[in-house]
């Protein structure tokens, strides 16, 4: 029988962990017993330029001012469950930034076993003919080369210890495409192509890199839609619902655990049919 505590003498970092999806799969590796590092791009209290932050990106812009960061919050929530946990403000876009964070926490805790990397932006909507080329390169450079940053950031430790679990939190776009957002569509498809060169690379020292696709969430950015988009997105998906963050999570804890150590290289949807074609 499993235990009931798979990750217990793991340590854990994730990206975009102040709410949604990053906050969800912190909380659910804290419970499954995991110590977790909680990184964002913002945290509680931390004074951050209106106008860049925007240019960065607008979501982040709009959580910031309108009190939707929880960073420390999930901490002291991880913390509650008997495990250890930390805040760190962490640009992925940073490799400096980042290896400043890995360095801290294998100092502490003595090296990084699980890395989630679900930091990313879906702001930029555009056709093509009038997309902003300084956005597309964001979008890479954020969801795609963040990722790929802090893989090589965590990558020497896990080598070293011969272990380690990397999940990229891709989307269902990665393999349907999106309207009127090229670089969203293009980044979350490159990650699954980072995934699968990287899962023939760690297999030899035990690393095992996986992806995970989620459809449409219900999350704080998705609430954003107004009330006809969110019935057009519900009609499309098989399920007739939207996904719960819990249940994407669940499907991160189970790549990070035990019973999934002969998983290297997968993509698993998460999308209640809304990868599939829908009537």
């Amino acid at each position: 029988m499993a235990s009931q505590k798979p990750l217990t003498g793991k340590v854990a970092l994730v990206t975009g962990a102040s709410r949604g999806l990053g906050a969800g799969i912190a909380l659910a590796l804290g419970d499954a017993g995991a110590d977790v590092a909680v990184t964002d791009l913002l945290v509680e209290g931390s004074q951050e330029d209106p106008l860049s932050l925007a240019s960065y990106s607008i979501l982040a812009a709009h959580f910031a001012q309108s009190g939707g960061v929880h960073t420390l919050e999930v901490c002291k929530k991880i913390e509650e469950m008997g495990v250890q946990s930390r805040a760190c403000k962490m640009d992925v876009t940073c490799p400096d930034e980042i290896c400043r964070v890995v360095a801290d926490i294998e100092a502490q805790w003595g090296g990084i076993d699980i890395l989630v990397n679900n930091a990313g932006v879906m702001d930029n909507f555009a056709l093509l003919e009038k997309q902003n080329p300084d956005m597309w390169e964001r979008d890479l450079k954020v969801n795609l080369s963040g990722a790929f940053n802090c893989i090589r950031a965590v990558w020497p430790g896990m080598k070293k210890k011969r272990w380690g679990r990397i999940v990229n939190i891709s989307s269902f776009v990665a393999q349907t495409g999106a309207l009127s957002q090229p670089g969203y569509g293009a980044s979350k498809a490159g990650l699954l192509g980072l995934s699968s060169s990287l899962a023939l690379e760690g297999a030899r020292h035990n690393i095992t890199v996986n992806a995970v696709l989620p459809g449409f969430i219900d999350t704080e950015a998705v609430r954003l839609q107004d009330s006809k988009t969110m019935e057009r997105i519900t009609d499309r998906i098989a399920m007739k619902r939207l996904g719960q963050v819990g249940e994407v999570a669940a499907a991160v804890v189970f790549l990070a655990g035990p019973e999934a150590s002969y998983i290297t290289g997968a993509a698993l949807p998460v999308a209640g049919g809304a990868d599939l074609f829908v009537f």
